[in-house]
């Protein structure tokens, strides 16, 4: 697996575990929509590894 497939993976697991979202809901969403979820779910808790790849992704593709 490539490293974005790998944190899509990951992302995804926690969004659908940890959320409570539909795959489809998850696809749909940015990565700004999954941080903003994340820090509402744990009170802006969100591990710093975890962070820095949602902050590098955000830098990669701004409107997605």
């Amino acid at each position: 697996m490539t490293r974005f497939s790998e944190f899509a993976l990951a992302a995804a697991r926690l969004a659908t575990g940890r959320l409570g979202w539909t795959p489809d809901q998850f696809w749909a969403a940015t990565v700004c929509d999954l941080v903003l979820a994340l820090e509402g779910r744990f009170g802006g808790q969100i591990p710093a590894a975890v962070r820095a790849d949602l902050e590098r992704l955000m830098r990669e593709f701004p409107d997605g």
